[in-house]
């Protein structure tokens, strides 16, 4: 079961007689990033500010637009996406929902509850 340590942003994932496995925040956040944008439809991550509000994601901040919460062993993620203005906003929002969730669980072995997805804007095809 994960504990959050709450200096360094780092959850336990495993503990045992070997030793324990600790993941950073930054890492779950990074998965859920690059498996959001995998799908097809999602244009790129939203910051949190107005200056890269709509701005195209480098491999350096794949964490922008993505909170992790760690609950006792239980995530929730809330993810900002930019989306290409010729998708369905319902299906690419389901796919993204699914695919990250089954990234981050099988990559941590931490059960997600929820994957929350805020549509921050639109943008033209890829």
């Amino acid at each position: 079961m994960a504990k959050e340590d709450n200096k360094n942003n780092n959850y336990i994932i495993k503990k045992d007689n070997l030793g324990q496995v600790v993941i950073a925040e930054e890492v779950v956040a990074k998965i859920a990033g690059m498996a959001a944008l995998e799908v097809d439809g999602v244009k790129a991550m939203a910051g949190n500010s107005t200056t890269d509000m709509i701005g195209k994601l480098s491999k350096t901040s794949l964490s922008r637009g993505v909170r992790v919460e760690v609950l006792d062993g239980v995530m929730s993620i809330d993810l900002v996406l930019v989306l290409t203005y010729d998708c369905s906003i319902p299906k690419v929002s389901k796919e993204v929902q699914e695919k990250v969730k089954t990234a981050l669980e099988n990559m941590t072995g931490l059960k997600v509850s929820d994957v929350n997805v805020k549509i921050a804007g639109v943008g033209q095809s890829k």
